[in-house]
């Protein structure tokens, strides 16, 4: 299993960018899978994941009606689509398979989670 991040850059506030994350070795349908960041000298957060189980989708409160997770099956990838971005958004942020996620309520990695290498979002003026 293997996952590829990048998308990540400067952008002001308000602006938008479009993560991805290529994943090989596996289907993205065969797992849950999701988004996380982790900002400097914070805990890693879930940002969005999508359940393989029941098909949910959850986002952080803090993203909401922001954020917008979709897959292409075709191409293999996630992509995180993120509007309005605030300074507050900056962190790297990670793709990882084999998540706890279901009926949208939480978003969790698993001690056997597969993580992507990370992509850095600066959101600054």
């Amino acid at each position: 299993v293997q996952l590829q991040a990048s998308g990540g850059g400067l952008v002001q506030p308000g602006g938008s960018l479009r993560l991805s994350c290529a994943a090989s070795g596996f289907k993205l349908d065969d797992y849950s899978i999701g988004w996380f960041r982790q900002a400097p000298g914070k805990e890693r957060e879930g940002v969005s994941c999508i359940s393989k189980v029941d098909g949910s989708t959850f986002y952080g409160d803090s993203v909401k009606a922001r954020f917008t997770m979709s897959r292409d099956i075709e191409k293999n990838t996630l992509y995180l689509q993120m509007n309005s971005l605030k300074p507050e958004d900056t962190a790297v942020y990670y793709c990882a398979a084999r998540v706890w996620t279901y009926g949208g309520i939480y978003c969790r990695p698993r001690p056997n989670s597969d993580w992507g290498q990370g992509t850095l979002v600066t959101v600054s003026s």
